[in-house]
């Protein structure tokens, strides 16, 4: 299990004791811990692409739901007229 990741208040009331401490005790200070840097994120190229042909699937889906719409709509006069 991972050790729990000490709050942020709880590491500078640490580092202000450890100064304290070196102070007194006439102790250098202690080298500054280096700031960690946050990964790059690379563009996906493969994610923007099924993104691409998500967006045409779903551009594809309305004329033809509107096509549908428009058959069912014409079947229905038929059958209106037919009866007459």
């Amino acid at each position: 299990m991972a050790a729990k990741k000490k709050s942020v208040l709880a590491q500078r009331a640490n580092e202000l004791e450890d100064a304290v401490v070196r102070m007194f005790t006439g102790e250098a200070p202690a080298p500054k811990a280096k700031k960690k840097r946050k990964a790059k994120r690379k563009p996906a190229k493969a994610a923007a692409a099924k993104g691409a042909v998500k967006k045409a699937k779903k551009a594809a889906k309305k004329p033809a739901k509107k096509a549908k719409k428009a058959a069912k709509k014409v079947a229905r006069k038929a059958k209106r007229k037919a009866r007459r």
